[in-house]
């Protein structure tokens, strides 16, 4: 099922900047200025082009309504011109040549300058969003892991796919668009006042009162685009986990209730995507109705101007142009409302990106570093560059600059710390306890007693607010968390394995292993076996999570994984979960030898595992409330002997 979303889930606000968003969008335009003045320069020739190709119309009607050659020419102005230029029918021929040519040549400069912006912009489009979606990943990287646990998958994915996708759309189609109508409008109109000042005032009004429909129906739209992008992340966010937890829906029959809770959410975009796609959709009808209104309009007003004047024949060429310009100036206002619709969901599709980008990464305030350590008889530490097997912190002095080292041997203590995922709900609760080095230490209890917390934030995924955490006797917050992860290992209960070979998800636990490193890790976590009989051996494609595999095998692997780093610390996180019981005892030895001379903190339901541990904790409510090895533990009767005679008692 989902995670819920709650306040602080992304994609729970509403966009409210679209100022902010839009310039930030024109910024990652800047690298491509010079193709863009270039894709703007074959818009407006593209634009002016259609124009002039419209108003050479006017000369050929004109001089085809003009009077015979065998009249007296006492017509003047255009008429005039047309009927001199016509005397003869090779004049008429030759007329007729040159006007179809010319405006052949307009519209084919018009086509060329149209495909070189449309190649322009395309280029333009696909790299800035290549540049994006890089940044986005790559700031994904550094986020804290608490924004994955307050997010779902799905609404994450829908940064990278549907919102950066609009605005794809807006740098390619949107823009050329949107100049391209304005250019149109403003030509249109420059040429309108050129041949008829009356009629060109018809037109600023039929102008005005499309302006007015875009604003008002734009308007209702803007609100509902915004929230129908929302409604696509929290859908695909459903979907999505649904769907990777199908086998748990049908185990418990949750099918109708998955539908029911689905319905609500579909539901909820089908109201938004109505209202939004509704409000654009009449935009273009209502566009018609009015065009047509003015068409009558510019026709009548143009019969009775052309009555009216002493060269009635000369109005017919402007007249059918004027009805044209309708037609030119009617289909750029609906691409600019249209437009605007798209304008809308790629600035919420922005915003939600940008709110993205701008999540606070990972502070990492640590100065202590890990290396490879060369130690002498004596215990003096030296610095080396190879890999050694052995390894030292390393401490800048901030004043002086002084190095110093400090072994790496596995000492981990807790002191005094209380720690809560949220404000007033405390979840570890005055802890303190210690590992010394090559211990095993194990944490027992009910879910929710704080195990899994505890391996957190020896991780560093959270930072303490109260007490200390030290490592070899240094607070961990000083040593930097990429060093930290280092030297520690996880094999968690929800083992993830990647698309590649089974060597590459075993090498994940270290990059630079070598394949004899890998095997060698296989066999310790004595994964070897099966791996030997997989179709391709250690060369088998693993895909969708290593679905060809069981979930015991999966879980070696991800023990494998954490054996080849060959780190000082290990975590198990309830790694043997999943191994039926004939598995784990084969993995009991090669675990023994994992951990020798290892610090390894161990989370277990199975409490037979941890029998021979150092020290086991019993946490309760967040509080360790016994610990001991096993049989001082089962000798105090207590809480421990509770869970694990009621084990017993259970198998």
């Amino acid at each position: 099922m989902p995670k819920p979303m709650g306040k602080r889930g992304m994609g729970a606000q509403k966009p409210k900047n679209i100022k902010g968003t839009m310039f930030r969008l024109i910024k990652y335009l800047k690298p491509h200025r010079g193709k863009m003045v270039l894709a703007i320069i074959g818009i407006l020739i593209s634009a002016f082009a259609n124009i002039a190709g419209t108003a050479i119309l006017a000369p050929l009607l004109n001089g085809l309504a003009a009077v015979k050659p065998s009249d007296d020419l006492a017509l003047t102005g255009i008429a005039q011109l047309d009927a001199l230029v016509f005397q003869g029918v090779a004049g008429k021929i030759q007329y007729l040549t040159i006007l179809v040519c010319t405006i052949a040549s307009v519209y084919v400069l018009s086509l060329l300058a149209n495909y070189m912006c449309n190649r322009l912009l395309v280029a333009i489009s696909t790299t800035t969003m290549t540049t994006m979606r890089n940044e986005l990943f790559s700031h994904m990287q550094k986020l804290p892991i608490k924004v994955f646990d307050t997010t779902t998958h799905g609404e994450l994915m829908t940064r990278f796919t549907n919102d950066v996708d609009v605005m794809n759309e807006f740098i390619a189609r949107c823009i050329p668009q949107m100049i391209s109508s304005v250019m149109t409008i403003l030509g249109v109109f420059t040429m309108m006042f050129v041949l008829n000042w009356i009629l060109a005032l018809i037109m600023v009004c039929m102008l005005v009162v499309m302006l007015v429909i875009v604003k008002f129906i734009g308007g209702k739209s803007q609100k509902n685009f915004v929230a129908q992008q929302q409604a696509v992340g929290k859908l695909n966010g459903y979907i999505e986990e649904l769907v990777e937890g199908q086998k748990v829906v049908k185990a418990f029959n949750h099918e109708q209730a998955a539908v029911s809770a689905f319905d609500v959410i579909n539901s909820h975009w089908q109201e938004v995507s109505g209202k939004a796609n509704g409000y654009a959709n009449i935009m273009g009808p209502i566009m018609n109705n009015v065009s047509h209104f003015f068409y009558a309009a510019i026709a009548i007003s143009g019969a009775f101007i052309a009555i009216s004047s002493n060269e009635p024949l000369g109005f017919v060429g402007i007249i059918a142009t004027f009805l044209m310009y309708i037609r030119n100036i009617t289909n750029p206002i609906q691409q600019i409302a249209q437009q605007i619709n798209l304008v809308f969901m790629a600035l919420a599709g922005g915003e939600r990106v940008f709110e993205l980008l701008d999540t606070p990464v990972e502070v990492d305030d640590g100065y202590v570093t890990l290396v490879n350590a060369d130690i002498d008889g004596q215990g003096n530490i030296t610095e080396s560059q190879m890999r050694t097997g052995r390894w030292a912190w390393k401490h800048p002095h901030h004043e002086t600059g002084e190095i110093t080292y400090t072994e790496l041997k596995g000492d981990v203590r807790f002191e005094e710390v209380t720690f809560g995922y949220e404000e007033n709900k405390t979840v570890l609760q005055d802890v303190s306890l210690f590992a010394k080095p090559g211990q095993k230490i194990a944490f027992v209890g009910s879910t929710g007693a704080g195990k899994t917390t505890i391996t957190n934030l020896i991780n560093r995924f959270y930072d303490v607010p109260d007490g200390k955490i030290r490592y070899d006797g240094i607070n961990i917050n000083k040593i930097k968390k990429a060093d930290l992860r280092k030297s520690l290992a996880m094999v968690l209960q929800d083992t993830h394995l990647f698309t590649g070979t089974v060597m590459d998800n075993i090498r994940y636990g270290r990059l630079d292993a070598t394949d004899d490193e890998c095997i060698a890790a296989a066999k310790s976590a004595n994964a070897h076996q099966f791996i030997k009989h997989l179709p391709e051996g250690y060369n088998t494609l693993l895909t969708r999570d290593g679905e060809n595999l069981s979930q015991g095998q999966r879980q070696l692997l991800a023990i494998a994984r954490a054996a080849v780093a060959d780190p000082p610390v290990l975590i198990l996180d309830e790694a043997t979960s999943s191994i039926d019981t004939r598995t784990e005892w084969l993995i009991e030895k090669g675990m023994d030898r994992l951990m020798q001379g290892r610090t390894t903190f161990v989370i277990a339901h199975r409490l037979s595992t941890v029998r021979n541990s150092n020290a086991i904790m019993v946490l309760e409510h967040g509080r360790i409330i016994e610990r001991g090895s096993h049989d001082d533990l089962i000798k105090q009767k207590g809480k421990y002997y509770q869970l694990y005679t009621g084990m017993f008692e259970l198998s």
